[in-house]
């Protein structure tokens, strides 16, 4: 089997020097909660439709039957950050590969936070993904029925779901919630 070149990260492919690619009030980054191992999908349909966006790829590599091969994996599982208008958010939802689209507050922080992952990716370092979550953080639920509760991260599952103590009357319980989901009380 052929070893496949890496697929784009992003389009186009001066999304990170051309101020042109800044978002507007018009068209705005939101990030793309994908289905379960559908990121890079994803990104072919996007780099298809000409549409601007963002899947950060790291290499990995691995030794396969005495082979060194290397691997291409998204940063952040099951995220892929689209620079979209109303109507292109919608084609995106249409290739049934987005679980959930989360809207953006702070545009020019989260365009910042993109810049500086893709700068650390070109630096051609190691990296390793980091997650913010670990139990004993304060979060609250920003999505979902429950949202606006504060609890406390007990502990943390597989597939980046996380149990989540929320304190009603003096007393406990706990929900399995997302991590988009949740975000830390500072």
């Amino acid at each position: 089997m052929p070893i496949l070149p890496p697929e784009p990260g992003w389009f186009p492919t001066d999304l990170f020097e051309n101020p042109a690619h800044a978002p507007t009030r018009e068209r705005a980054w939101r990030v793309l909660h994908t289905r379960p191992r559908q990121e890079k999908s994803l990104a072919r349909r996007l780099f298809e439709a000409q549409q601007p966006f963002y899947l950060p790829l790291i290499a990995r590599r691995q030794q396969i039957r005495g082979r060194l091969m290397t691997s291409y994996l998204p940063l952040f599982g099951g995220y892929c950050f689209v620079l979209a208008d109303n109507e292109e958010r919608i084609q995106a939802l249409a290739t049934r590969r987005v679980a959930h689209v989360i809207d953006v507050t702070d545009q020019a922080g989260l365009w910042r936070d993109l810049q500086q992952v893709q700068r650390l990716i070109a630096s051609g370092m190691p990296i390793t993904p980091e997650g913010m979550l670990e139990p004993g953080t304060p979060v609250e639920i920003r999505r979902g029925p429950l949202a606006g509760m504060q609890g406390i991260i007990v502990r943390t599952t597989t597939q980046k779901r996380f149990v989540v103590k929320v304190d009603f009357i003096q007393q406990g319980a706990s929900v399995e919630l997302e991590d988009y989901m949740l975000s830390p009380i500072t």
